[in-house]
């Protein structure tokens, strides 16, 4: 019988599919067992995404329901292969929230909680420092500006870029986004350093609010 999953994975490619799809088709179907996007969900969120299931090691994976020896080995090979070849993010030049969407796009995408990072770049406009700042089902509540700032204030860097992602695949940000965003923008004029823009991540695709106009009267991108 023909996988729909697999005649879709050949004629579409891998970008039309979230991590979770992509771990289901590595595992392969089980029959009489748990369905194989249900196993691949709960592998990625037992440790946090495909870098985490790459750290640990095969028989954590083998406590997962549904993973057998074979199939952790399996899984666990093929969250390797995808962390070691992650494109590597220094150096990389930003100059739009294109740019930003590019280099943490592998990283947000499929999470089934909300994660914020900062992009932090130098003078030239090249990417220096990223940090995963917070962790959570809103993330976007509990940031502290002091937070987001303190790594440019230590190193020097110029302006960053925020990126957090939304579980839901809505991409539109939210009022406490922009409040956010806001107070953030505003420390950081303080301290003179450019918050260049905050993109939200949804289910293949993104919001600016740059782009949006939330970030009016504060310096932006240059090219």
């Amino acid at each position: 019988m023909t996988d729909p999953c697999r005649e879709r994975y050949t004629v579409e490619g891998p970008e039309v599919f979230d991590d979770t799809d992509l771990l289901a088709l590595a595992l392969g179907a089980r029959p009489g067992g748990r369905a194989p996007g249900i196993v691949a969900a709960d592998v990625l969120h037992a440790f946090g995404g495909v870098d985490g299931v790459a750290a640990t090691p095969v028989d954590a994976l083998r406590r997962v329901p549904g993973v057998g020896g074979a199939h952790a080995v399996r899984l666990h090979a093929a969250c390797a292969l995808a962390s070691r070849h992650r494109e590597p993010l220094d150096g990389v030049r930003l100059t739009r929230p294109l740019d930003v969407w590019r280099a943490l796009r592998g990283r947000l995408r499929g999470l089934d909680h909300e994660e914020l990072h900062a992009l932090y770049l130098d003078r030239s406009g090249r990417l220096r420092l990223h940090r995963r700042l917070t962790v959570g089902s809103d993330v976007m509540t509990i940031v502290d500006p002091r937070q987001v700032l303190r790594p440019a204030i230590a190193a020097g860097y110029p302006a960053l870029a925020l990126a957090h992602n939304h579980p839901s695949g809505d991409p539109h940000p939210s009022l406490e986004d922009v409040r956010c965003t806001l107070r953030v923008a505003t420390a950081a004029e303080v301290l003179g350093v450019q918050l260049l823009d905050h993109v939200v991540f949804g289910e293949g695709g993104y919001t600016s609010l740059r782009e949006c106009g939330a970030l009016t009267g504060f310096r932006g991108w240059t090219g």
